[in-house]
Order: C-alpha cells, then structure tokens, then sequence
C-alpha cells in the first residue's frame, strides 16, 4: 500500500515536431494525471520529460519521496539510460562510448539528479498493448500533441 505506481509516455507528430507527454501516478488509492507538451520537440525529450515530470511530482509531495516507487515506461531508451547506459556517460564527462556528447544531456542530468533522490524501480512494458494506465498516458500525450497542429 506504501509503493507508488507511474506510468509514462512521451511522443511526437514527425520527429521532430509538436510533440506530448502524459503521466499516471498512482498512490493512497488516488488517480493523478498531469500532461504537457511543446511545439517543436523530438520524441525521445518528450519521453524524458515525462520521466521527469513524474518524479518530480514524487519530490514535491510531501510523505512521497520516502517510498518504494516503479515507473513503468514504454521507453527502452529512458529505462536503459536511466539504469545502464548513465553511469558510463557520467564517469566519460557526458560522452557516449564513440565519444559524442549524449544527446538531451539536459534532460538526463534533470532525470539523473530526481533518480538519485529516490528510490525508483524502472520497469519496460510494451507501449499500445492494451495496458490501462499506458493507454491513458499514450491518449493525454495525443490531446497535448493536437494542441500544437
């Protein structure tokens, strides 16, 4: 009863281009939905942003950032950077392994610092499979997305 669920998606019409992100957080028997998008984006700062806009929302309630917190996200490339992938980009002075630097490194030391904080189990599912609370996230990115065409 004391583990805090999250669902994010983040997306994009082209790519780039106008773009949304939607976030379910699911704590104390209570339904949160926040979205937000922007004009010209690409899809990949889009599902950041939501990872970020939920952990934050996680940091700024009070009683929350003391518990167990799963974020299920249909971004392998947010789970796999925000597990894996970070550790190496940090300990390289944010370069990747052919030495470029990481792209949305803003985003990332954002997310990073938020992470750090917590105490976050990243968990893969299949985005458009017919999970719940993902398909609500995929419809408030969509709605976010159309503000902007």
């Amino acid at each position: 009863m004391n583990e805090i669920t999250i669902y994010t998606d983040g997306g994009c019409h082209g790519n780039p281009g106008p773009g949304g992100w939607g976030i379910v957080v699911i704590a104390d028997n209570e339904v949160r939905q926040l979205s937000g998008g922007e004009k010209l984006t690409t899809n990949n700062r889009m599902e950041l942003t939501a990872a970020i806009s939920a952990l934050s929302v996680i940091v700024n309630t009070p009683g929350f950032s003391q518990r167990e917190i799963t974020v299920n996200i249909d971004s392998q490339y947010v789970k796999n950077g925000i597990t894996v992938w970070i550790k190496s980009w940090k300990a390289k002075g944010w370069k990747t392994a052919d030495k470029k630097p990481v792209k949305n490194q803003d985003l990332w030391m954002q997310l990073d610092a938020l992470n750090e904080k917590l105490n976050v189990n990243w968990n893969w599912v299949k985005g458009h499979a017919g999970i719940e609370y993902n398909e609500i996230c995929d419809q408030l990115c969509q709605k976010e997305i159309a503000k902007f065409e």
